[in-house]
């Protein structure tokens, strides 16, 4: 059994039973998520997956350092892509979230480092029974929020954060009936 948000849409099924809820410690990767979460804001996830090749086309495979230096052409450009979501202030958002990005590698060592300090280093594990409510925000996607905007992040509301939490791995919200609840928690850290 797995958890009733996939559906029976294959892509959908593909992410959760391979990807989501698997800790992430590469920090491109890592960027990659936080893209992504930050230009699902007001959309649903499925939305953002089947748009995702493009996004990784669009925006030079998720590179922080080249998305950082985007001008005003480069952004006009994207804002004429079909294959992304065109709006504006994502995409400003993602080419400030690249540089502050970088300011944390390096004053961190590593994203990864800075990231998982939200829960400790370690995957929280919650234990959803079918058909209860799922999280949306939790104290340490609001610690996180606050901090990243603290650093000049742009969307990076504590929804979206959990959002990034539960992509990157770092809490695993499958429910305690599917069968990647338990994959998940054998893996973590």
């Amino acid at each position: 059994m797995r958890c009733a948000w996939p559906a029976e849409d294959e892509l959908m099924i593909k992410y959760h039973d391979e990807e989501w809820g698997m800790p992430v410690h590469d920090d491109d990767r890592i960027f990659e998520f936080l893209v992504l979460d930050a230009f699902q804001a007001g959309l649903s996830w499925r939305t953002i997956l089947y748009k995702r090749e493009n996004f990784r086309k669009a925006f030079d495979h998720f590179d922080a350092e080249k998305i950082a230096k985007y001008n005003l052409r480069k952004i006009a450009e994207l804002m004429n892509n079909a294959g992304i979501i065109r709006n504006k202030l994502k995409i400003k958002g993602t080419v400030e979230n690249a540089k502050q990005f970088l300011k944390v590698q390096k004053e961190f060592g590593s994203f990864d480092k800075y990231i998982w300090q939200f829960t400790g280093y370690t995957t929280k594990v919650n234990k959803r029974k079918p058909g209860e409510a799922p999280f949306i925000t939790s104290p340490e996607s609001d610690a996180m929020s606050e901090d990243l905007r603290k650093r000049g992040f742009k969307f990076v509301g504590s929804t979206i954060c959990y959002a990034f939490m539960q992509a990157a791995g770092m809490v695993n919200d499958h429910v305690i009936t599917c069968f990647r609840h338990k994959e998940c928690m054998d893996i973590r850290n």
